[in-house]
Protein backbone atom coordinates (compact mmCIF):
# COMPACT_ATOMS: atom_id res chain seq x y z
CA UNK A 1 0.00 0.00 0.00
CA UNK A 2 1.35 3.43 -0.86
CA UNK A 3 1.74 5.73 2.13
CA UNK A 4 2.18 9.47 2.55
CA UNK A 5 5.64 10.44 1.38
CA UNK A 6 6.00 7.61 -1.12
CA UNK A 7 6.47 8.29 -4.80
CA UNK A 8 3.19 6.62 -5.73
CA UNK A 9 1.31 8.73 -3.15
CA UNK A 10 2.92 11.92 -4.48
CA UNK A 11 1.93 11.04 -8.05
CA UNK A 12 -1.70 10.50 -7.03
CA UNK A 13 -1.67 13.72 -4.99
CA UNK A 14 -0.36 15.64 -8.02
CA UNK A 15 -3.13 14.22 -10.22
CA UNK A 16 -5.79 15.13 -7.66
CA UNK A 17 -4.28 18.59 -7.29
CA UNK A 18 -4.51 19.14 -11.04
CA UNK A 19 -8.14 17.95 -10.99
CA UNK A 20 -8.95 20.36 -8.15
CA UNK A 21 -7.29 23.25 -10.01
CA UNK A 22 -9.32 22.48 -13.13
CA UNK A 23 -12.50 22.60 -11.01
CA UNK A 24 -11.69 26.14 -9.89
CA UNK A 25 -9.90 25.61 -6.56
CA UNK A 26 -7.20 28.28 -6.07
CA UNK A 27 -3.61 27.07 -6.45
CA UNK A 28 -2.69 27.69 -2.80
CA UNK A 29 -5.56 25.45 -1.62
CA UNK A 30 -5.44 22.74 -4.28
CA UNK A 31 -2.52 20.85 -2.69
CA UNK A 32 -4.18 20.84 0.75
CA UNK A 33 -7.46 19.67 -0.75
CA UNK A 34 -5.75 16.88 -2.72
CA UNK A 35 -3.86 15.72 0.37
CA UNK A 36 -7.01 15.78 2.54
CA UNK A 37 -8.87 13.82 -0.13
CA UNK A 38 -6.21 11.10 -0.15
CA UNK A 39 -6.08 10.98 3.67
CA UNK A 40 -9.84 10.28 3.80
CA UNK A 41 -9.34 7.19 1.65
CA UNK A 42 -8.28 4.24 3.89
CA UNK A 43 -6.14 2.82 1.06
CA UNK A 44 -3.80 5.84 1.24
CA UNK A 45 -3.57 6.29 5.04
CA UNK A 46 -0.42 5.43 6.91
CA UNK A 47 -0.52 2.06 8.66
CA UNK A 48 1.93 3.14 11.32
CA UNK A 49 5.24 1.60 12.35
CA UNK A 50 5.96 -1.87 11.02
CA UNK A 51 8.57 -2.91 13.59
CA UNK A 52 8.96 -2.73 17.36
CA UNK A 53 11.76 -0.24 16.94
CA UNK A 54 9.47 1.99 14.89
CA UNK A 55 7.10 2.30 17.84
CA UNK A 56 9.66 4.38 19.74
CA UNK A 57 11.77 3.92 22.86
CA UNK A 58 10.92 0.77 24.80
CA UNK A 59 10.18 2.71 27.97
CA UNK A 60 7.62 4.90 26.15
CA UNK A 61 5.73 2.22 24.22
CA UNK A 62 2.12 1.65 25.23
CA UNK A 63 1.57 -1.61 27.05
CA UNK A 64 5.10 -1.95 28.45
CA UNK A 65 5.83 -1.62 32.13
Amino acid sequence: MPEPGSKKYDIHRAHRRKDAESQGVPDQHANDEANADLQRDPKWRSRGPRTERGRGPKSERPGTD
